[in-house]
């Protein structure tokens, strides 16, 4: 199962990734994103790629 991180330090709020991810792994909770869908993850890195403050990691 991927581990999906979410550095809050770098993250800025702008909600990038929850547009991005085509099977909504992300939400926002007090304007920060969050990982809250792990388990359905499929590795594509569209978060990671498209994060503007590069705030996310995808490990397999």
């Amino acid at each position: 199962m991927p581990k999906v991180t979410v550095d809050k330090d770098k993250c800025n709020g702008d909600g990038i990734c929850v547009s991005v991810c085509p099977v909504s792994v992300f939400e926002m909770q007090n304007e920060k994103s969050v990982p809250v869908n792990q388990d359905a993850c499929i590795v594509c890195r569209a978060c990671e790629t498209q994060c503007p403050t590069q705030a996310i990691t995808v490990e397999e």
